[in-house]
């Protein structure tokens, strides 16, 4: 959408019109940010509570206010849409993070993934790979950022398995990396790994991969790989 509005949360904080980056106040930027996320709307004063948590209700209205004040002032037209106490960003306005979080639900669905694994599979791994507004502290991102995390990381599973599946080794070991780059303890992007491995036939890097990530989980967890992983090297292990 080059000639209209676009926010951008995955990574850093972008908002541009026209392919044209626009400079947006702090305020604006944190209350465009939460609104992003809750895509049928809040309440005002849940907004209020979220973004200012620290502050007095009568200061995180005033906030509220401010950073409202702050939005209409950003780009040709509203940003911001409200209806009595409830607040939503336009719909005018197309949101990296919505797409991305669509492209994810449709992967662990199992829906038909057909056209979009098939064309583009690396795009989909770069936009499954950003993190949710990389650098804020701000209280509410904490279970956003949860909820984002997993849902890409059972999305790039997915995505992993499937190219796998079709032998497309390449962009699967991508979304596998991608995926334990979210969680290293986590064993299926692993398990992929390997097996994406063995199916092409390099067997040293298979057994690398795994022999990296027992040594992560004794080290840290205390714990070994499960059976069904290392069975998947142990006959090649034996001397």
């Amino acid at each position: 959408m080059t000639n209209g509005a676009r926010l951008e949360i995955l990574g850093p904080f972008e908002f541009t019109y026209g392919g044209r980056r626009f400079a947006v106040p702090a305020g604006a930027q944190r209350l465009l940010a939460l609104l992003a996320v809750h895509y049928d709307g809040i309440h005002r004063r849940a907004a209020a509570e979220q973004l200012w948590p620290d502050c007095t209700p009568c200061r995180a209205a005033a906030n509220l206010r401010s950073a409202l004040c702050q939005s209409r002032k950003i780009g040709p037209n509203a940003v911001v849409d409200s209806d009595g106490q409830r607040l939503a960003l336009s719909p005018c306005i197309s949101v990296d993070h919505r797409e991305a979080w669509q492209s994810a639900r449709r992967l662990t669905e199992g829906g038909d993934q057909t056209d979009a694994v098939q064309v583009l599979p690396d795009r989909l791994v770069e936009d499954l790979d950003r993190p949710l507004l990389v650098g804020w502290d701000d209280e509410w991102l904490i279970l956003e950022r949860e909820r984002w995390d997993q849902m890409r990381l059972y999305a790039l599973e997915a995505l992993a398995q499937n190219l796998q599946t079709e032998g497309r080794h390449l962009s699967a070991l991508q979304a596998s990396f991608a995926a334990s780059a979210i969680d290293p303890f986590r064993e299926t992007p692993h398990r992929i790994a390997v097996e994406v491995h063995l199916a092409e036939g390099n067997v040293a890097c298979a057994i690398k991969r795994y022999q990296d990530y027992r040594r992560l989980l004794q080290q840290e967890l205390k714990v070994a790989p499960s059976p069904r992983l290392t069975r998947l090297v142990r006959d090649l292990t034996r001397t």
